[in-house]
């Protein structure tokens, strides 16, 4: 078992920022990919960025690309998602996932490729 857990979340104006995070207790994350999914209110859960083991590839959602920023400090075992310029359509709950592959290409977007899932962190964009 891989226990994620997020943090980060919280009330925000549109136009502001927040950083999610996503750690693993006591357990390095460095071997793996992790995918960033939101879940907006009565929707279907949606990947919105991922990132390779190394950090080196990184993929985005048309609807976050040039605001939303994934990236992992592998020394602190922490990946990150800047969420910059938020619009009230990115509230609902964030989750990050783990993927033992550690590649972030082609199926990404797909929530079976990953084995291990955070509870997740509630953001809300409103004025």
């Amino acid at each position: 078992q891989l226990p994620l857990v997020e943090s980060g979340g919280g009330l925000v104006q549109p136009g502001g920022s927040l950083r999610l995070s996503c750690e693993a207790a006591r357990r390095t994350l460095y071997h793996y990919a992790i995918g960033w999914f939101h879940q907006a209110p009565g929707k279907e859960r949606e990947a919105v960025a991922c990132i390779n083991m190394g950090g080196g590839s990184t993929n985005y959602a048309d609807s976050v690309k040039g605001r939303f920023i994934v990236s992992r400090d592998n020394a602190l075992k922490t990946i990150y998602l800047d969420m910059n310029n938020l619009k009230p359509e990115d509230t609902g709950t964030y989750y990050c996932a783990a993927d033992v592959a550690g590649t972030c290409v082609g199926s990404w977007r797909e929530e079976i490729l990953y084995d291990y899932w955070g509870q997740g962190t509630q953001v809300t964009v409103s004025r």
